[in-house]
């Protein structure tokens, strides 16, 4: 095994501050929303928890001139987790100086006592992952870990083996994120074989594969689609098929499976619509909300929420975004039901099989059956909170949003 390298003794030693979902939101505010308060998480937190405090990941090119000061602008509006990125995101004559904005970045991010999100590298090949991990010195301790793009039968193994060989030479672990979105994981033909080989190579590996990402871009440029802002990815059938396999094979609930986040949401401004809103009056008329379900409609954001909403339906936890104004929307609608987290308790404190009636009296909680769903939400629960009751999806999300 390698030895540690020695990382420079530049590294600040202040204590820094726990990372948090909605610590934005403070006094009043956050005890008239919640019921439960998220928990703080890092680094050391137990990787399942770890995975679901994902949230929504927000992706920002490494060629930015102001890298730092945008991570810590996001993460003081509530943003836990963000992607460097040096491959779509980046032209090719500027990989080389994005790699060191991104260590640059790392190192002066190290430095602060302020919590900085879950901080991962999408390099563009597995060579990279090294290359980067010789160069960070003070920034290490930033990195959480690394995306692996266009993850495949032919690619895996190349970045497992570097993140192992990164890990040793850091002397700390390090998480991969591989994105599931190459042509042969779409093609009927290909694809269960490619997810065959998939779930044994990140099985080799599971202590550091946080999560398994969607890649739907890619996917949907396989059959030359993109789909509207009035449709959700589930409505595009070749790619909700793919997506329905990824988590028949790795988002299983007995232990072998991973947390499967869910694809990017394109669209953010406003445009002419064919279709109605996808959003309800009546939640928003009892919370006295009319105008703010205007503007969610406005900004094409009454889609993302309905994405969100199915991706939970089809086994996904958390979202992939590429502008600001999507993370508030992911993490509303992540927060733990008060109904919800009520069923789960009274599922998980049976020991025996049988029904009863949820305490809400409005359905039947089967205890064998339902106790997967229980653990999950539990999970959920302490990373982004319970609402109490009576607090619905708009009071919070109206709330992040005036913040």
């Amino acid at each position: 095994m390698t030895a540690p390298v020695a990382v420079q003794q530049e590294v600040s030693l202040r204590k820094r501050l726990p990372l948090r979902h909605f610590r934005q939101l403070q006094g009043p505010d956050a005890r008239h929303l919640f019921h439960r308060q998220p928990e703080p998480f890092g680094e050391h937190t137990d990787r399942d928890l770890l995975a679901y405090g994902l949230g929504a990941t927000l992706y920002a090119p490494a060629t930015r001139p102001d890298l730092a000061e945008t991570i810590r602008r996001r993460a003081d509006r509530g943003v836990c987790s963000m992607v460097i990125d040096l491959e779509d995101a980046v032209a090719d004559d500027e990989v080389e100086l994005a790699k060191k904005q991104a260590v640059d970045a790392l190192g002066e991010l190290a430095a602060s006592s302020e919590p900085n999100p879950l901080l991962f590298i999408r390099v563009r090949e597995a060579s990279a992952i090294g290359e980067i991990v010789d160069q960070l010195g003070a920034g290490a301790p930033a990195l959480t870990g690394f995306v692996f793009p266009k993850f495949d039968s032919s690619t895996g193994r190349a970045y497992l083996d570097a993140l192992q060989a990164a890990t040793e030479r850091l002397g700390r672990p390090l998480y991969g994120m591989p994105v599931l979105e190459s042509a042969a994981l779409v093609h009927r033909q290909t694809r269960d074989q490619e997810l065959t080989n998939i779930a044994s190579m990140l099985a080799e590996h599971r202590e550091r594969v946080l999560a398994v990402r969607v890649g739907a871009t890619d996917m949907c440029s396989t059959f030359g689609i993109r789909r509207d802002r009035d449709l959700t990815i589930y409505d595009v059938r070749v790619v909700a098929d793919v997506i329905a396999d990824i988590v028949n094979y790795l988002g299983r609930a007995d232990g072998t499976g991973f947390v499967i986040t869910g694809p990017v949401w394109e669209y953010f401004a406003d445009h002419e619509r064919m279709f109605r809103p996808l959003l309800r009056t009546a939640p928003f008329e009892e919370s006295d909300a009319v105008p703010f379900r205007q503007y969610l409609v406005s900004r094409d954001l009454d889609g993302l929420l309905r994405e969100i909403t199915l991706d939970r339906a089809n086994g996904i936890q958390g979202k992939t975004v590429i502008h600001p104004s999507h993370v508030a929307a992911v993490h509303a609608l992540s927060v733990v039901s008060h109904e919800e987290y009520s069923d789960a308790l009274d599922i998980l404190q049976v020991d025996v099989g049988g029904v009863a009636a949820s305490g809400y009296r409005n359905k039947m909680n089967e205890m064998r059956p339902h106790r997967s769903w229980a653990r999950q939400t539990l999970l959920r629960a302490r990373v982004f909170g319970v609402a109490n009751k009576g607090v619905s999806f708009v009071d919070l999300l109206t709330a992040l949003v005036k913040v």
